[in-house]
């Protein structure tokens, strides 16, 4: 499930035909007893939990750090507007993905087909019947035919799969909190910068093993309804500022929604945390050192809400670095 917290990022910058608006229902309160308890034992052990605006100081140096959700939304308008003079009177934005990243991402996407295909084998031949029909179908309804998704590398069709149809037309409007805070740093003249290169991403899906990219694919073949219902739990919990809670509950509810075992779901979960959470914040803790090394005044860096708590989250590798944190409007 957290394949949707990174196919938020990767999609984003991919058009797509326009569906209907979602009709998810928050899952939350459909928690069993069992699924309540595990739930709330993982939150509970969670550092910084909740919040998607923090401070970070440590000496003269200021760090404002704010969750984004790349995708947008009506709910996003407030809480862009809040932001919008505090990135204007920044020294830096830093995202994980500024415009020239993007547009490296951009041209890569059409000119080197090999970071998304197969070199050899097909989805065909790598997965039973049953499931080649099914992927067959859901390809469909995103818009693509079979024979496409055929050659791509499992991974990334699991991406695909990871957003439901009708979310197709609000990612094409890339106005996610992200875009909008960008925006009004280039029109106040901040400069930007990303958090890392744009091949980082890609990088960490070739490492993965087959069987578990293979896995992935297996977890993202929910239905439309189930695929909807998960958005919406997770955008119910962003905008709550209970951005672990938002990946606790995606988490907890795999077993239900997914075909997987528990053992399988686990090592899902946890090679995308290691790879694609986990090892880039540690990664980003220099970038973000540095740039307050370099700035006279305070830096902003916005990045997906999914970073910032938990032992590994940005929030407590600051604070192991001596920065103390402080919660502040969102």
């Amino acid at each position: 499930m957290r394949l949707i917290l990174i196919a938020l990022t990767l999609l984003g910058l991919c058009t797509a035909p326009l569906y209907a608006s979602c009709q998810g229902r928050d899952l939350m309160g459909t928690l069993t007893d069992s699924e309540r308890a595990r739930f709330e034992d993982q939150l509970a052990a969670t550092p910084y939990a909740q919040g998607n605006h923090w401070r970070a100081t440590r000496g003269d140096q200021t760090l404002h750090l704010v969750g984004t959700l790349h995708l947008g939304d009506p709910r996003m308008d407030a809480p862009a507007e809040r932001l919008a003079p505090l990135v204007e009177g920044a020294d830096l934005l830093l995202l994980e993905m500024a415009a020239p990243e993007k547009e490296a991402l951009e041209t890569a996407l059409k000119t080197r087909m090999d970071m998304l295909l197969l070199p050899d084998n097909t989805l065909p031949e790598l997965l039973p019947e049953d499931e080649w029909d099914r992927l067959s179908q859901a390809m469909r309804l995103r818009g693509m035919p079979p024979f496409m998704a055929a050659r791509m590398r499992p991974w990334y069709v699991s991406i695909l799969l990871a957003i439901p149809p009708c979310m197709t037309a609000q990612l094409a409007e890339a106005n996610g909190l992200d875009a909008r805070l960008e925006r009004a740093a280039l029109a106040a003249g901040v400069p930007t910068q990303s958090l890392e290169p744009y091949e980082t991403g890609f990088a960490a899906f070739s490492d993965m093993p087959l069987d578990t990219q293979l896995l992935m694919v297996r977890s993202a073949l929910s239905t439309p309804e189930d695929g909807e219902n998960l958005f919406e739990t997770m955008l119910t919990a962003y905008f709550g500022e209970a951005h672990a809670a938002s990946q606790i509950v995606l988490e907890v509810l795999s077993p239900r929604l997914t075909p997987l075992t528990p053992a399988e779901n686990a090592q899902v979960f946890e090679v995308l945390d290691d790879a694609l959470i986990s090892g880039r914040n540690r990664a980003w803790i220099p970038v973000l050192t540095e740039a307050l090394d370099n700035s006279e005044g305070y830096v902003v860096a916005a990045f997906g809400a999914a970073h910032l708590a938990g032992e590994h989250g940005v929030l407590q590798l600051l604070e192991n670095e001596g920065f103390a944190l402080e919660r502040v409007p969102f």
